[in-house]
């Protein structure tokens, strides 16, 4: 008993130290993530090189048998059109943060290598904590704040090895996880313990961990949604004749165009969405088993509700005519908003029986 003890202790420590040394990672990447916006801000001719060769190659043609004839004619092949924000405008992607410049990539990859390097060092903290108290890493806020952070780093990182075009996340990912780091290890931080009886349970394993990694990806598509409304009024600006300041051309013109940041909101909004409302179903399901009864509108289940109707309503806009683009954008910001307020608000600040801040 006294050797286990000292086991999990030990891998506290460790789990602790993994955590401080993936801070100090995340920090170098930060700084590189910067590097690349500031050097991919020294080139205009490689960054308006970088835009035209962006452009969607022209479709080839189709050749076509008539048979009344018994001739041939070269038909153009016909376009593909996506659905996007209403009044989107053919604009192409911008070349990213780097600008199309050499030195700006170097430090891009530089920037990415770190923080897939950060990711594991965290990685390994969340797993350290697992082992040292041989439970689901999440039974605390600390706990949940260490882990999320490290799903949303590795949501990014996938699309990244999915070769999509998501690297103009970096620089806010790295920013918010060292925020979020920082808030755990300096207000939320708790020694490890056991879970109260509520919670040993394995519906932890599953109610918690897709609770975690819906945030995570919600996250990513309220990042490309913010990005979204910028890029649309620097075009709208554009568009009208207006002239943005030097700062607004030297980062907004880099970013992907306005539709392809709202469609990749809408998608992974939309992909996320009905995990969130299993998510809702297994904590019912939990809440009979702990509780006796599967809904008891306790705070947290509420604003899980309320952010279910939240992303709910975001759909139904981006299907309706009229609340396409802006307004459905802010609908989707809300909708995280209420996700933040359920994931910190009713946690730290609301006495609910969901109550597991430990702070």
């Amino acid at each position: 008993m006294i050797l286990a003890a000292e086991t999990n202790q030990s891998l506290a420590q460790l789990s602790d130290l993994l955590v401080y040394s993936s801070m100090a990672v995340y920090t170098l990447a930060f700084f590189a993530h910067i590097a690349e916006w500031v050097f991919g801000s020294r080139s205009k001719v490689g960054r308006t090189a970088a835009a035209l060769t962006a452009r969607q190659p022209a479709a080839p043609a189709v050749t076509v048998r008539t048979k009344a004839a018994g001739g041939t004619a070269v038909l153009d092949k016909p376009k593909v059109v996506t659905r996007a924000a209403a009044g989107a405008r053919d604009v192409p992607d911008g070349p990213g943060a780097a600008g199309g410049t050499v030195k700006g990539d170097l430090y891009g990859r530089i920037a990415i290598s770190l923080t897939a390097l950060a990711f594991l060092v965290e990685a390994a903290g969340v797993v350290s904590r697992a082992l040292s108290v041989q439970r689901a890493p999440w039974g605390n806020m600390y706990e949940f704040s260490t882990t999320f952070s490290t799903v949303a780093v590795g949501a990014y990182l996938g699309f990244l090895v999915a070769k999509k075009n998501v690297r103009w996340i970096g620089l806010p990912l790295v920013t918010t996880v060292l925020l979020d780091l920082g808030m755990a290890v300096t207000w939320l931080k708790t020694p490890s313990d056991q879970l109260v009886p509520a919670l040993d349970s394995y519906w932890l394993w599953i109610h918690v961990s897709t609770a975690i990694f819906c945030g995570a990806v919600f996250y990513l598509g309220a990042v490309a949604t913010l990005l979204y409304l910028f890029r649309d009024a620097y075009e709208n600006k554009l568009a009208t004749g207006g002239n943005p300041g030097s700062f607004a051309r030297s980062v907004l013109e880099r970013l992907p165009a306005a539709a392809s940041l709202d469609k990749f909101a809408y998608r992974v909004n939309a992909a996320i969405f009905p995990l969130w409302t299993f998510t809702i179903i297994a904590g019912a399901i939990w809440a009979g088993d702990a509780w006796g009864r599967y809904w008891g509108w306790d705070a947290k289940e509420v604003w899980s509700f309320i952010t279910w109707v939240g992303y709910a309503a975001y759909l139904h806009a981006r299907a309706t005519a009229g609340w396409k683009g802006r307004k459905a954008a802010y609908i989707a910001l809300i909708a995280f908003g209420c996700f933040l307020f359920n994931y910190y608000g009713v946690n730290i600040f609301v006495s609910s029986k969901h109550s597991y801040a430990g702070v």
